[in-house]
């Protein structure tokens, strides 16, 4: 019988031991995230570098800086992406923003196109209607076509406020994420428009404003002027789970500065 018991109880210490194992090596939990399309590459690797090191299953939504500042508003998802800072009237509904990284918006057009540089002013200019060929600032005797976001889109916001162009631009077109804006003006000789600096691809070309080129160092010193900020956004009165906090001191660590600044963006921390 003493027999018995001991090997009984030898049975159950080892299966505590193996609980004990498993539990020590695997994490449970999740945290979601919605918004900015032009966040994607840079969340992206946050993402996939945190879900690696901890197990917590990541999860992002590229709906738009609008909506992802609504879902976290309605607590649809954990944390919100904003590729624009918060407004006052975001801010009084109980919303606070960190600030994650700078992103330069590039000025992009066709790679056929011979213009290579713009000022601020000129860009203006287009935008509002005042300049409409390719001639006029030294390019082809050609129509520009002026491609955009859609109402919303926190890389709109940034592009008309460095432009001082709220309300006033003249669009052909008002496109829905930063790839399309990217497809759209690689398809198309005569065509405008503007992307995340880390969004940007080969098939298209990034033109310097007022002759600074669109890099981290010059993002970073302020001397590329078109730039805003990448934010994540949260509930001032509401904690945020377990997974979601671990999530959110990962990604604001200066450990993942180098994350960050792989992605194309300036690092805030």
């Amino acid at each position: 019988m003493k027999k018995i018991i001991s090997m009984m109880v030898a049975t159950v210490l080892a299966l505590a031991m193996m609980t004990g194992c498993s539990n020590n090596n695997t994490t449970t939990g999740s945290v979601s995230t919605d918004g900015s399309t032009s966040m994607e590459k840079v969340i992206g690797a946050l993402g996939e570098s945190f879900q690696n090191d901890t197990g917590i299953t990541f999860t992002y939504n590229p709906t738009g800086s609008g909506s992802g500042i609504k879902a976290v508003q309605e607590g649809r998802c954990d944390i919100g992406l904003s590729s624009r800072a918060l407004k006052d009237a975001e801010k009084e509904a109980g919303l606070t923003a960190t600030v994650l990284a700078f992103d330069g918006i590039a000025i992009i057009v066709n790679p056929e196109n011979p213009v290579n540089d713009m000022s601020v002013e000129t860009i203006a200019k287009i935008y509002n209607g005042e300049i409409t060929n390719w001639s006029e600032i030294g390019g082809n005797d050609a129509e520009i076509v002026l491609i955009g976001r859609e109402a919303g889109s926190g890389t709109r916001d940034g592009f008309e406020a460095i432009t001082k162009t709220e309300d006033a631009c003249k669009y052909r077109q008002e496109l829905t994420s930063t790839g399309d804006v990217i497809t759209t003006v690689a398809q198309n000789p005569g065509a405008i428009g503007y992307a995340s600096v880390a969004s940007v691809k080969s098939t298209v070309k990034a033109v310097t404003v007022d002759g600074v080129e669109a890099t981290e160092a010059n993002i970073k010193d302020g001397s590329y002027v078109v730039q805003r900020p990448f934010v994540l956004v949260t509930k001032a009165d509401t904690a945020l789970s377990e997974s979601a906090q671990n999530f959110f001191d990962y990604i604001t660590s200066a450990d993942a500065n180098a994350i960050i600044s792989a992605a194309g963006v300036v690092p805030a921390n």
